[in-house]
């Protein structure tokens, strides 16, 4: 019997980790699935995941909002570790960080797992190990609200920092010095991470679409990740070991 991950990426579940789930398992908002979201866009039982040989397949049970893989509408999908679940408003990564960095490993033809913490440099490679990097406009409701005109003048005052006339989320105020050094290095961890994901990034001659290897993909989902999982520390410290 195959036991499966997921990581929510996204979602009012975000941060939370569902591991070594027994197949087969459920999906979706009733209690009884395997793996629960509270997601009203989520269906009752929405998906299954079961296992078939060697493989592990995903199956959309007449969901009323459907099921995306990797932003493509399936109704029956093969699952690969790294691939991204959409279900309703919720995103999940499917695998483990060891799964997904076995992946990599194989498809760039490597001897040695590579990290998969986020600053670590990525691998290269080459041919289908290739994914176009998409957004994730129209999957949530509230994407088109982060709009940074990267060309607008940053300013700040005591209260707020702008991008042009945007007002972005505040800093917290008086804290002391070591919660300061805290934020610090949390913001240039995961600032590392970013830069060390995207750094080879391959665009075409006009600048119309940009690419990223698998490897530096899942970096980018890995921040994602983290991101998640700190947001949900501080608001439920309890449920970090979830």
């Amino acid at each position: 019997m195959a036991k499966v991950t997921f990581q929510v990426l996204e979602g009012i579940d975000k941060g939370r980790v569902y591991r070594d789930l027994p197949t087969p398992v459920t999906m979706g908002r009733e209690e009884g699935n395997g793996l629960r979201l509270n997601d009203e866009r989520v269906s009752r039982f929405h998906a299954k995941i079961q296992q078939d040989g060697d493989d592990i397949i995903l199956t959309d049970l007449d969901s009323t909002n459907g099921t995306r893989v990797n932003n493509s509408v399936v109704q029956i999908r093969r699952l690969r570790h790294g691939d991204r679940v959409c279900l309703g408003r919720s995103i999940l990564l499917f695998g483990s960080n060891e799964e997904i960095a076995a992946r990599m490993m194989t498809m760039a033809g490597i001897t040695k797992p590579p990290a998969l913490e986020v600053p670590a440099a990525a691998p290269k490679a080459d041919g289908p190990a290739t994914v176009q990097a998409q957004t994730m406009d129209g999957m949530i409701d509230n994407a088109a609200d982060f709009d940074l005109n990267i060309e607008g003048k940053t300013t700040a005052t005591s209260e707020a920092l702008f991008i042009g006339n945007r007002a972005l989320p505040p800093l917290p105020q008086k804290m002391s010095p070591s919660q300061n050094a805290r934020l610090a290095e949390i913001l240039d961890f995961l600032h590392r991470g970013l830069h060390c994901a995207t750094d080879n990034v391959q665009a075409k001659d006009d600048g119309s679409l940009v690419s990223l290897t698998f490897a530096d993909w899942q970096r980018v989902l890995g921040v994602q990740m983290l991101l998640a999982r700190y947001l949900r520390a501080v608001a439920e410290p309890e449920t970090l070991t979830d």
